[in-house]
């Protein structure tokens, strides 16, 4: 099973060589794609290296955040199973292979990686900011009838085919409660998760979504499957 790794990236020059050596070094057959939102840092000096080492690198001309940003990337994956990965050093890619299992076993269409089930560590930081995600979960579950214990996680799996269906509209952090309510809808999708490890950045080390992106999340789970 070939995996596509789509790394959307927003000025991440202090991290972005790491991470894809990281994502490098899994021993799984794979692409890497990485989707430069207009970085300002210095990023974007960085990425001829990384599309010398075989990555395929997209650019936006424009800020236009995350969603849009894995909109692009799902757009050119080509791989069986299509996984997320933040650019940051908060997920370890060398969980893929655990996170990958139960579609390579043909039990799963989709797996989230749960960062409060199982995990091996975690970093700990902020409580109401662990608070905000399982509120966030817990109201979408309501409304989509999944037990997800961690809908706001960064590692999503899916077959790619389940991906070629849906329509990505939110560019923000909304892309989250979206491609959980529209995979909700689909008629038989097997959902699983898997405990993950975590380690945080503090906002200070670069952590972008804020309380704003709380209140749109709020939004879109009411808005996806309620209106639409």
């Amino acid at each position: 099973m070939r995996l596509s790794v789509v790394i959307p990236v927003f000025n991440e020059r202090t991290t972005i060589r790491e991470i894809f050596r990281a994502v490098s070094a899994v021993d799984v057959d794979k692409e890497i794609v990485v989707v430069d939102d207009f970085s300002t840092d210095g990023t974007r000096d960085v990425l001829p290296e990384l599309a010398a080492a075989g990555a395929v690198v997209l650019l936006h001309d424009r800020n236009r955040g995350k969603g849009a940003a894995l909109r692009t990337g799902f757009a050119a994956a080509t791989g069986d199973a299509v996984i997320v990965q933040d650019a940051d050093l908060e997920y370890d890619p060398r969980e893929y292979r655990r996170l990958l299992a139960p579609i390579a076993e043909g039990k799963a269409d989709v797996v989230y990686g749960s960062r409060f089930v199982n995990g091996e560590h975690r970093r700990v930081l902020f409580f109401w900011h662990a608070v905000g995600n399982k509120i966030l979960t817990l109201f979408s579950n309501m409304l989509t009838n999944l037990n997800l214990t961690d809908m706001e996680t960064c590692y999503k799996v899916f077959r790619r085919e389940v991906l070629q269906r849906i329509t990505i509209e939110e560019d923000r952090f909304g892309f989250e409660p979206e491609i959980t309510a529209k995979i909700a809808k689909q008629k038989g999708l097997r959902i699983y998760e898997v405990g993950i490890s975590y380690a945080g950045r503090t906002y200070e080390e670069g952590k972008k979504i804020g309380w704003k992106d709380g209140v749109a999340a709020l939004w879109c789970i009411l808005k996806y499957n309620l209106f639409r």
